[in-house]
């Protein structure tokens, strides 16, 4: 599974001129499913997520008289913020070859959505208060990104070694 966190003021979808969900303060989560992604997985991003500390902490800052934004040390929990779940199977496109994106590593609409579906409840179990766009479905997002902070996050990557910067001698 692959998910675009977005820290937002505000986020909402609208599916044929009419809100379908809505959120103040929080995360808009772009949510895609990849082929052989299970329930293990909606469960592992969905604990991330929810715990991820990339909101300001108002009682620190990065220095005295610096503009900069507050540290990141607090989670979607700690703020009891919300979540806009949009499903978005794009997020597993190749563009590597050609000019048209292969969507071919996207799960089945079928398993997509139940998986979908699984991570939602899976953020509702961890006290997140969640709206979702409608699966499948042609939506229009807005939102306002706060900071801007994007994260991106992949299953794939979770249990891998921690990238380690270049020493630039190579």
């Amino acid at each position: 599974m692959r998910a675009v966190l977005q820290r937002v003021t505000r986020a909402s979808v609208a599916l044929d001129n009419e809100t379908v969900g809505s959120i103040g303060p929080g995360l808009l989560v772009l949510l895609g499913v990849a082929r052989g992604d299970g329930p293990a997985e909606a469960q592992r991003l969905a604990e991330k997520t929810v715990e991820l500390r990339i909101f300001a902490d108002p009682s620190t800052s990065l220095g005295a008289g610096s503009p900069a934004p507050r540290q990141f040390n607090r989670s979607l929990l700690d703020i009891g913020g919300s979540a806009l779940v949009v499903s978005q199977f794009t997020l597993l496109a190749d563009v590597w070859r050609g000019r048209r994106p292969s969507f071919a590593e996207a799960a089945p609409p079928d398993e997509a959505e139940a998986l979908v579906d699984a991570f939602v409840a899976a953020l509702r179990e961890r006290g997140v208060r969640v709206e979702t766009g409608r699966f499948g479905a042609h939506m229009l997002v807005e939102l306002e990104n706060d900071g801007p902070v994007t994260i991106v996050l992949d299953t794939a990557d979770l249990d891998g070694p921690r990238r380690r910067p270049s020493t630039g001698s190579g």
